[in-house]
């Protein structure tokens, strides 16, 4: 039999494990001698049931312009109206004012693409579509059919041009090249005086 003065008393609050989450853990007197073991035996987690993962949301925007194609138009109220030191308005005229500004330009903007939006966006497609389309079945093969032709068709110039023009140019320059102007020196004083009349 063990006795009484071996015997240890511990507390235990039901409460404050719920409460912390059972993260903390009770300190307790080591047990005695006779009773302690080597080896410390863990303490078992309470089994908590897996929970689903919650949705993330968003911490930041979605970047609508990735290109940055539109960064011109990012404009701040900084950027149009500012205040000089000396003359000032009223604080309350300068908030409004911004405040002011800021809406009509968010709102005017949402309500204009609210109606324009989607009927541009699907212009675009289309349109987008369109040349792609033209591009694909048009452009792109007759470029291709021109790059496959066009060395037969020179050849056949070559062949024309040396048939048919070469030795017509070649005969009419070699009959040009027996012509010959000879002029005598009274005509061509007679033609250096009427220069000089005309001068």
């Amino acid at each position: 039999m063990v006795s009484d003065d071996c015997l240890v008393e511990c507390k235990i609050n039901d409460s404050s494990d719920e409460d912390d989450g059972g993260g903390e853990q009770i300190n307790t007197p080591p047990p005695p001698p006779e009773f302690a073991s080597k080896v410390p035996t863990p303490v078992p987690k309470p089994l908590t049931p897996p929970t689903a993962p919650a949705t993330p949301t968003p911490t930041h925007q979605v970047n609508r312009d990735p290109n940055g194609i539109n960064k011109h138009l990012q404009l701040e109220v900084s950027d149009v109206l500012a205040e000089p030191v000396t003359p000032r308005s009223m604080d309350k005229v300068w908030l409004y004012s911004v405040t002011g500004f800021e809406r009509a330009r968010i709102w005017t903007y949402r309500g204009l693409t609210l109606l324009l939006a989607v009927p541009f966006a699907l212009l675009c497609g289309i349109f987008l579509a369109l040349l792609a389309c033209l591009h694909v079945w048009f452009v792109v093969p007759c470029i291709q059919l021109s790059n496959t032709f066009l060395p037969c068709l020179r050849s056949l110039c070559i062949c024309a041009v040396n048939v048919f023009i070469s030795p017509f140019c070649t005969s009419f320059a070699l009959c040009c090249s027996q012509i010959a102007l000879s002029l005598s020196n009274k005509e061509w004083h007679q033609m250096s005086d009427k220069e000089g009349v005309q001068v």
